[in-house]
């Protein structure tokens, strides 16, 4: 603009600027009101946009505002919150014209995102360690362009569980709290691949090497972006990793397995087999929070127990592995049983054999074995006819060696003429890149063989070894630790080659063996050659090399003196504190004569007559100075599975109640620290398989807010043997759970709950709901229907139930379980 001002003379109808000032317009003032750095939308834009254009035009020319009084605005009251849940803003504005513009802005921190437009926005609470106020501001302009303004405060609490306890039930339904929906993802059958056809579920199928397996167990999110690469932040897209551990082999066959003469035909043994093992499944999130699986994405895979793998480490072309198969003893065909898992800060999935021995053949063979391979097999029990009958097969192509591996006695003149070294390949953790589907599975040797129940990394610290924890699902077997030779990079992180990573952390290292001392402390006991007991002067079993410890880990174990505990199963690390936590589900053969400190418990829960720990407990132990690399610790009992009616003094130690009594813990998973649910006091998940319970309830999952090793102290635990005779036991029992316990999930009739994750902002939680119905003999009467009975008031009486995924979500968008 000129500064000429006009000299002609007559009437005007007030078109003349005679103001020169520099005074500000109404986009100028918006500009103030509302900054660009704090407005949900842009200042002016957003007042161009809700008051009209032609209102901003005759602002722009200082058009007179005459009298309009501003706005009056309101942002309601205070309010307070916990970290995780979901917050909703709500603003007034009237005036004596009309409203154009409003905008809600964040005053201070910690930030967090305002979605949506107009008088109302939410957020999602961050997570804070203490008590912590937000401030918000609301503003209104009007058409006259006055401005209002109004704040309000949201106080921000330490996260804690939010929800009403489940009652525990025997519906054929998965059980969730008031305010939660649950959707179904793959159940066992669903087709992976484009051209494999959709499941009839009546027997007939076939082709499960393109399908989802039976028994879903551990699971593991891997993000995706939108371009189809890591992405470890996404929620929206990415593959789920999950083991497929046994089958329910009635429903799979259309009138059960069978067989003629003992012989099983190769078409029903083939399905079984492939029915075992691991898939790798891409999951998106569509519109309205509708998740779903791809099956025709080219990340789909399934791992049985056929395909192809390599051994890695000390135990890597030895003796011990060669087979007719592999003369090398540098290869090999599957994995089997695979229980609970690990994952590496690399991205890749870790997968562990759990109770493989069941699966050979062999007896009446022991004239053409060693004492050594007789002491072997005895202890890893190789010694029965074959849970399925596989070796039995005569498969229609005489070369197909995939039937007669699974018998493993010895017949031929050496180990590469029969496969009788085919148990010494398994037993072992696998690591899986779930980003190739054309990588090869490689088998850690270091971690020794064993039935590895899960294997869950602790802390990685710059310049730190770090470890890895395992139990060995059977009673009275040992807690694990191995330590790599290698300190951590954090640049590992994010190479490339995701296996040539793991080459690095888990194929040199020591493996220890854990032993609990009576008074709260324990040590780490290395399992390395060379000293005895483990070298050649063992009587029990001669080690000959630490080739030989690594394949025969249990005997090594049971050499220096670990403790026997009952049933160790999933570890898993409190990533707040680096706390270890181990399940011990139960131990029929727990005593009053022979209970120990870390298993003190032995008693009777009627109806079951025996005494022994019938319903399991939860054992976690400190590092000394949080370490990875320490060969000391602290332990106490964080948990003690009970009724909540059973002796308070004795049994029920925990002093759990009806909101949070559980028995046989097994599945145990944190939190992602990636969400307010894995920060400051993160949620535990732990799971059950039960037997003791389950004539009151179905097996369960519960979320829990652990507190630190020793936040408990000493107790004295009297158990009373058959006949009257009472033992005292002294232990170490944790604090009490209280409210930090509560049972968020029943599930439906004969599952087992096992695995969870969830997605990295924490918003959907994936569940394994595994075998339900697994007690029907008879496949056309089957004893549950889920997951049809989830989503079909009054399912078919034959429809054969299916292990599947349950995807749960906070219907208001919050972190679930806060």
């Amino acid at each position: 603009m000129t500064n000429l001002i006009e000299t002609n003379f007559g009437y005007t109808d007030g078109d003349v600027d005679t103001n020169q000032s520099t005074g500000p317009t109404l986009n100028q003032l918006a500009d103030e009101r509302f900054s660009r750095r704090s407005m949900l939308r842009g200042s002016s834009a957003i007042v161009a946009a809700t008051m009209g254009g032609s209102v901003l035009a005759a602002c722009d020319s200082n058009a007179d505002f005459n009298d309009d009084a501003a706005p009056t605005v309101s942002a309601g009251a205070a309010a307070t919150t916990s970290s995780g849940r979901m917050v909703t803003l709500t603003g007034t504005a009237s005036d004596d014209g009309s409203v154009g513009a409003v905008a809600w802005t964040q005053i201070g921190t910690p930030a967090v995102t305002l979605t949506g437009t107009g008088n109302t926005v939410t957020f999602l609470a961050p997570s804070v360690a203490q008590a912590t106020t937000l401030t918000f501001q609301f503003a209104a302009a009007d058409n006259g362009g006055h401005t209002s303004t109004a704040t309000t405060t949201v106080t921000v609490n330490p996260a804690t569980l939010g929800f009403a306890a489940v009652a525990k039930n025997k519906l054929d339904v998965v059980t969730v709290p008031a305010g939660y929906t649950v959707q179904i993802g793959a159940r066992l059958g669903d087709p992976i691949s484009p051209n494999t056809p959709a499941f009839k579920n009546d027997g007939t199928d076939t082709d499960f090497g393109q399908r989802i397996g039976d028994h879903g167990d551990a699971m593991r999110w891997f993000g995706l972006s939108a371009t189809g690469t890591r992405d470890e932040t996404s929620s929206k897209r990415g593959l789920i990793v999950q083991n497929h551990e046994n089958i329910n082999q009635q429903y799979l066959h259309p009138t059960g397995a069978t067989n003629t003469g003992g012989v099983r035909p190769e078409s029903e043994a083939q399905k079984e087999i492939d029915c075992h093992g691991v898939s790798v499944i891409e999951y998106a999130e569509g519109t309205n929070r509708a998740w779903a699986y791809v099956p025709a994405s080219t990340f789909n895979r399934r791992i049985t127990p056929s395909t192809p793998m390599v051994f890695n480490g000390p135990a890597k072309g030895s003796d011990f592995l060669k087979t007719p198969f592999s003369t090398d003893g540098t290869k090999g065909r599957g994995t089997i049983n695979n229980c609970a898992n690990g994952a590496t800060p690399w991205g890749t999935n870790l997968t562990c054999e759990e109770n493989w021995a069941g699966y050979f053949r062999r007896s009446g063979d022991d004239a053409a074995r060693t004492a050594k391979d007789l002491t072997t097999l005895a202890r890893y029990g190789v010694r029965t006819a074959g849970n399925y009958g596989w070796s039995t097969v005569v498969p229609a192509d005489p070369a197909n060696t995939l039937f007669r591996r699974w018998d493993a006695r010895a017949t031929g003149a050496s180990a590469t003429d029969d496969f009788r070294n085919e148990p010494n390949q398994f037993g072992w953790v696998v690591e899986i890149d779930p980003y190739s589907a054309t990588s090869t599975p490689r088998k850690r040797t270091a971690l020794g063989r064993l039935g590895h129940e899960g294997c869950w990394p602790g802390a990685f610290v710059v310049g730190k070894k770090p470890a890895f924890y395992m139990g060995d699902d059977a009673v009275n077997e040992y807690l694990y630790k191995f330590v790599s030779n290698t300190a951590w990079v954090d640049a590992d992180a994010t190479a490339a080659d995701r296996l040539a990573i793991g080459d690095k952390y888990l194929d040199a290292g020591t493996l220890y063996v854990a032993k609990f001392n009576a008074d709260g402390t324990g040590k780490w006991l290395p399992l390395v050659y060379g000293t005895a007991p483990l070298d050649g002067s063992n009587a029990a079993y001669p080690f000959a090399s630490q080739v030989d410890i690594l394949v025969n880990t249990r005997l090594a174990a049971d050499a220096v003196g670990a403790t026997k505990m009952d049933r160790p199963e999933w570890t898993a690390v409190n990533p707040a504190n680096g706390d270890v936590y181990l399940t011990l589900t139960n131990n029929s053969t727990r005593t009053p004569a022979n209970t120990d400190a870390a298993n003190p418990r032995s008693y009777q829960d009627l109806p079951n007559p025996n005494i022994e720990n019938r319903n399991g407990h939860i054992v976690r132990l400190g590092e000394k100075d949080k370490s990875t690399e320490a060969t000391d610790f602290t332990w106490d009992i964080y948990l003690f599975a009970a009724g909540s009616d059973l002796d308070a003094t004795n049994v029920n130690l925990s002093s759990l109640t009806a909101d949070n009594d559980l028995s046989s813990p097994d599945g145990l998973s944190f939190a992602r620290t990636t969400h307010a649910g894995g920060l400051v006091k993160p949620i535990a998940w732990l799971q059950t398989d039960d037997s003791a319970f389950t004539d009151v309830t179905n097996c369960m999952m519960l979320a829990a807010m652990p507190g630190t090793v020793g936040d408990g102290g000493a107790r004295t635990v009297t158990n009373t043997a058959t006949g009257g005779a009472t033992f005292t036991q002294a232990t170490r029992v944790g604090a009490a759970p209280g409210a930090n316990l509560k049972r968020f999930l029943v599930g439906p009739v004969q599952c087992e709950i096992t695995g969870v994750d969830s997605t990295p902002d924490g918003r959907t939680l994936f569940v394994g709901i595994q075998h339900p119905g697994e007690s029907a003999t008879d496949p056309t009467r089957p004893t549950s229907h889920w997951p049809d009975s989830q989503t079909t008031a009054t399912p078919g009486a034959t429809v054969r139930p299916r292990s599947a995924i349950a995807i749960i979500t906070k219907n208001d968008g919050g972190v679930v379980g806060l």
